[in-house]
């Protein structure tokens, strides 16, 4: 298993996701998006299996203006250039990925 978790410094649910992993001794790579973002090849591989819209941070002050985006490759390009507005964490293990704390569906990756 290749596990990387993508997150922001002070995301609660992240820090329950490294918890998670580390009890089961699962190694992962942590991921800070404002300090490294995502690759578009990396957030196009989560985006094909969880879908756009759970990639947006609906608590983010600027996840208002998205909506008003008409197209999807516009959100794509806005959520590339400003990673904060990502939902996280973003659990990645290969081509499979969450978004959020489901320890029922990392259960199934081991």
């Amino acid at each position: 298993m290749n596990i990387q978790i993508f997150s922001k410094s002070k995301c609660f649910d992240t820090k329950k996701a490294e918890r998670w992993f580390k009890e089961r001794r699962i190694k992962f790579q942590a991921v800070d998006l404002k300090k490294y973002g995502m690759s578009r090849g990396e957030l196009t591989s989560v985006k094909n299996v969880v879908g756009l819209e759970a990639l947006i941070d609906q608590k983010h002050p600027d996840a208002v203006l998205l909506r008003y985006l008409a197209y999807d490759a516009d959100k794509f390009e806005k959520l590339l250039d400003d990673p904060t507005l990502l939902n996280t964490p973003i659990v990645r293990n290969g081509k499979q990925a969450t978004v959020g704390y489901h320890p029922e569906i990392w259960e199934t990756w081991t």
